[in-house]
């Protein structure tokens, strides 16, 4: 694969003349916080009565389980970064275990993560892009509000805004809970469904606000993005939760590669899955930090002790 400059761009939006990030009012958003809120409430209130083992298990599986499949790899590495291709009844298969986290829909999020984006490569933006806030604001702001800007982009969503199974899924993001809870109930009764869907929810909205909220504040950093206006940092303990993601500061830096923890020790289980897929004869045109024409768009600053890219972004930390 050769050096490919539109595997890092911010494939959706479209900016147009006088776009801004700065300029903005951040307003509640009801529908979003009135799902969260409901999550959280049943998880507080309910949880702790129905507990059991068996429970709990369901709960941390049904986590990991679509977090990997469906956050990790269906909605950031493939939807939205689009770095290896795989065939469409699969693409779609991962998109749908990424509803079933419970952020929101797919086109939702492909609008929200390449807004952020695109407002983060900008020499500034506005608070709400960039986590500033102090954490129980930008928890308030990022969970139960959206960002309304005076001057936005617009958005041409391509292939994923014009297929149906897409926009099905967008208008009944939240229905799509119903399922799962009909098999947690069947497999265990109302203290599976509590902490198989109400539980798990909460966990993966409140940590990918969390684990996002760290990444922009504080921790290990290899590069910088030149011009940019908001730089990441690694969030090491999160890294097996969140599947690879947490190492955020790699992911600036090359965000069109399928693998983001890049040195020795950064666990990275989704591009782990995408390798199995790839040996299944199910993905390929795998993207890497070797891939990518970063060229003059990054610094390289001094690494933790002991850690060395390794082969791609290596030979990248050189050209940089």
């Amino acid at each position: 694969m050769t050096l490919d400059p539109e595997r890092c761009r911010v494939n959706s939006l479209v900016e147009l003349p006088g776009s801004s990030p700065v300029e903005g009012v951040v307003r509640w958003d009801p529908v979003h916080s009135l799902w969260n809120g409901a999550m959280l409430a049943a998880s507080l209130l309910l949880a702790p009565l129905l507990f059991s083992w068996g429970a709990l298990a369901a709960c941390l599986s049904l986590t990991g389980v679509t977090l990997l499949l469906g956050h990790s790899v269906g909605f950031h590495r493939r939807l939205i970064h689009r770095s290896f291709d795989c065939p469409l009844w699969l693409e779609r298969l991962l998109v749908w275990t990424g509803t079933l986290v419970g952020m929101s829909g797919p086109l939702w999020m492909i609008r929200t993560h390449d807004l952020r984006d695109w407002a983060q490569r900008r020499a500034d933006c506005h608070d709400y892009l960039a986590h500033r806030r102090r954490p129980l604001a930008d928890a308030w702001w990022q969970m139960h509000c959206r960002l309304e800007l005076e001057c936005p982009p617009s958005f041409d969503l391509g292939r994923a805004g014009r297929d149906r199974f897409y926009r099905f899924l967008e208008a009944t993001w939240m229905a799509q809970q119903l399922p799962v809870a009909g098999l947690l109930f069947l497999a265990g009764g109302w203290g599976w469904v509590v902490w198989g869907v109400c539980v798990r929810v909460t966990l993966s909205v409140s940590g990918h606000w969390f684990v996002g909220h760290l990444a922009h504040r504080t921790g290990p950093q290899s590069w910088l993005v030149n011009d940019a206006g908001v730089q990441a940092h690694d969030v090491p303990w999160a890294a097996i939760p969140t599947m690879g993601e947490a190492w955020h500061n790699n992911h600036h830096a090359f965000p069109g590669s399928a693998r983001i923890g890049l040195y020795p020790g950064q666990s990275d289980w989704g591009y782990g899955f995408v390798l199995l897929l790839e040996r299944a004869g199910l993905a390929w045109n795998i993207a890497l930090p070797e891939h990518l024409a970063r060229e003059g768009k990054l610094t390289r600053i001094a690494p933790e002790h002991g850690h060395e890219a390794q082969s791609g972004a290596a030979a990248m930390a050189g050209k940089a």
